[in-house]
């Protein structure tokens, strides 16, 4: 029974994106086109592939079961496509990276750009999730994590700054109403403005001092999903609303203007930066192999990196 590689890959990227008109936003054809496709290899297959509702798209057993066997198998036609950026100049395709909110805005923003500038040809396609992920179902060529975050049998290697920081901030006007806070304790005192995990958990913020760890589970006014939702606290924490906890590169503009000023500098927890992992295969694609490169010859000595599966 053969099935049009169109249809096949029109069923990924719909399964990808959760739904037909989000993946019509970030392909080549219409959402009407899209479930055509889907329709059309539903039909040549004798099987329903999708749970169709107003308000999402999830895949039937069967439709799980095509997509597990599908992505690893069109990896490797992609990977022997590329065959063909061996003969050209610089290399060239899709670089899809998936990435937490704050490391995308605090790592790769600043590398991004001028990868693209170098690599033209390459498309950087950037995933946006703050749970753990599996890299080869979710058909991403590489991620960006922390280490303990880190999938197994990966190779990893350093990316963006070595050390980070969160740190503690309020505004002037909510520190003159409300006091300064001395210790992390203090903030049970306080309204703060809080995180909460895609997956409902609200971690505690964490501090450290001269090997001491205080997790505090403050109370607050306001709760934002992580990501980019983060800019919503971070605009409450300027309005007086609050006091927030967050890396230092994202509040570095209030802080650098006055609009936000830190608190608690000593209890500052400082922890190891991010990691660009990816699978141990011999052969790259090429824009991954590019974006490798890239990375290595600005942080890293030749040949230092390191294989997560062996590290631990």
């Amino acid at each position: 029974m053969n099935a049009d590689p169109q249809d096949l890959l029109a069923f990924l990227s719909v399964l990808r994106a959760g739904g037909f008109r989000e993946a019509a936003r970030t392909g080549d054809m219409s959402a009407s086109s899209l479930s055509e496709a889907v329709r059309r290899l539903e039909t040549r297959l004798g099987v329903r592939l999708l749970h169709r509702t107003t308000r999402s798209v999830r895949p039937t057993e069967v439709g799980a079961r095509l997509a597990e066997r599908l992505v690893p198998a069109l990896g490797e036609v992609e990977a022997a496509l590329d065959v063909v950026n061996l003969y050209r100049d610089r290399p060239a395709g899709t670089l899809r990276i998936n990435v937490p909110a704050n490391i995308a805005r605090t790592v790769l923003a600043p590398i991004a750009v001028p990868f693209l500038r170098r690599y033209p040809d390459v498309r950087l396609e950037v995933v946006v999730e703050d749970s753990f992920v599996d890299l080869i179902a979710a058909g991403c060529d590489a991620g960006i994590r922390y280490d303990e975050r880190l999938e197994q049998d990966m190779i990893a290697l350093p990316i963006g700054p070595r050390a980070q920081r969160l740190i503690t901030a309020a505004a002037p006007s909510y520190l003159a109403a409300h006091g300064v806070p001395r210790h992390p304790r203090d903030l049970l005192q306080h309204a703060c403005l809080r995180g909460q995990f895609s997956g409902g958990a609200t971690p505690p913020w964490e501090f450290e001092r001269d090997g001491e760890v205080i997790r505090v589970d403050a109370p607050g006014p306001l709760l934002v999903r992580t990501g980019a939702a983060f800019d919503l606290a971070v605009q409450a924490a300027v309005a007086g609303l609050g006091i927030v906890h967050l890396f230092d590169d994202w509040l570095a503009p209030e802080v650098a203007s006055g609009a936000l000023v830190t608190v608690l500098d000593d209890w500052c927890q400082t922890f190891e930066g991010a990691f660009l992992y990816y699978p141990g295969r011999k052969h790259l694609p090429s824009p991954l192999r590019a974006f490798v490169e890239f990375v290595r010859s600005g942080t890293l000595d030749a040949g230092d990196g390191k294989a997560n599966a062996t590290a631990r």
